[in-house]
């Protein structure tokens, strides 16, 4: 058993102990709260002085796909560019367990990300969640989080329409993903039907199976959008196939918040550090966090996007909080909410009785400049601990 005692202990979901103590067992959190007698028996962390919180979590990254430094440059495993409909690839398949963004990722505080295929394609695959520990694939990844990542906007019609290909055109980007999903859903309507009547069994299709669970609400959709024009017909095309989605980067959410708000819109945001590099993300504002945040109704997320610059992402949440966001929605932003992202909320984002013992411990307040993480551990295992 490990105690880590003394620290400012950041629940997120509950109450903050200004004075708390965590009991750690077997990999899952035992206890947590001021008072809690220690056992004889137990290492005793003494966090005193510290915040103790819930690891961080980014749920959007290429962190172990878009590998660290790159093996060609231009090309990376996370785009397989040689169509825009690539549903039956799986980030699962790159993720290799030695690139370097895991250390210093892990070292500022995160635990667990969410690695997703690039956005070059229309429908670029699977990505899935990894706890950054591990040797291999299999023992880093979260088995049933993998969701379906789809791209609106410059990066697809780019892409195919330098090759004089479909999409060239934003049309051409809505049209070659409602054509894919209505040839989903009936394949799906196939199998159902064919459940009662093994006679009515389609052909295998391999490149549309991996869309079944999609197009009957079992798997979510993470959406590429930036511009305002771009995330409203991602939601369009979404509600006509009652899609499960999110709205990543949202770059112009604050021009439409109504919109988003009305739709209890949730949204992953960034990243903020970077450039406006392409016409559609020249709306980019650190203002933009703290806008959406603010509506009722919105699930509001944060990331550093690529690889180790998630490294920097706290210190990123200190200067949107200068822009307007909330301590606690910033704090929300990097726990529970891209745990509720992930539908990992029952297992990470949060210091919790029963939960995953991923915890992060800072010597400062967790978004400030000058604040280090003094100690990381996942399911129980200290990865880095200078207390």
């Amino acid at each position: 058993m490990t105690a880590i005692i003394n620290g400012k202990v950041v629940t997120v979901t509950g109450e903050t102990y200004e004075n708390g103590t965590v009991l750690v067992e077997d990999g899952k959190i035992k206890a947590v709260g001021q008072n809690i007698p220690v056992p004889q028996n137990a290492q005793v962390v003494d966090a005193s002085g510290c915040w103790v919180m819930p690891g961080l979590i980014d749920c959007h990254t290429h962190i172990c796909n878009f590998n660290e430094p790159g093996t060609m440059p231009g090309l990376y495993d996370g785009n397989e560019m040689s169509g825009p409909i690539q549903a039956q690839v799986r980030a699962m398949d790159a993720v290799y367990p030695d690139d370097y963004a895991i250390v210093p990722v892990r070292e500022a505080g995160f635990t667990t990300v969410y690695s997703t295929p690039g956005s070059g394609n229309v429908i670029g695959g699977t990505g899935i969640s990894i706890k950054l520990r591990g040797h291999t694939a299999q023992e880093m990844a979260i088995p049933g989080s993998e969701q379906m990542k789809f791209a609106f906007g410059e990066n697809p019609k780019r892409n195919y329409g330098n090759r004089k290909q479909m999409p060239m055109t934003r049309l051409g980007v809505a049209a070659i993903l409602r054509e894919t999903l209505y040839n989903a859903k009936k394949y799906s309507d196939d199998l159902k039907a064919a459940e009662a009547d093994p006679s009515k069994a389609p052909k295998p299709d391999f490149k549309l199976d991996p869309l079944v669970p999609v197009v009957r609400g079992e798997m979510r959709c993470r959406m590429h959008a930036h511009r305002s024009d771009d995330i409203l017909t991602a939601i369009r095309i979404a509600e006509e196939y009652n899609l499960d989605y999110v709205i990543e980067h949202c770059t112009e959410g604050y021009k439409i918040k109504d919109v988003l708000n009305e739709k209890h819109v949730r949204c992953v945001l960034g990243p903020h550090l970077s450039a406006p590099g392409k016409m559609e993300t020249h709306g980019l504002t650190m203002d933009n966090p703290g806008i959406l945040s603010k509506e009722k109704n919105m699930t509001v997320c944060l990331t550093a996007d690529t690889g180790s610059q998630t490294s920097v992402l706290p210190f990123t949440a200190g200067l949107i909080m200068r822009r307007g966001m909330s301590e606690q929605d910033a704090i929300k932003a990097l726990t529970i909410n891209p745990a509720t992202i992930l539908q990992l909320q029952d297992r990470i984002g949060s210091l919790e009785e029963g939960k995953d013992a991923d915890i992060a411990i800072f010597d400062g307040h967790p978004f400030d400049s000058m604040t280090l993480c003094r100690a990381v551990m996942i399911d129980g295992v200290f990865y880095k601990n200078t207390l």
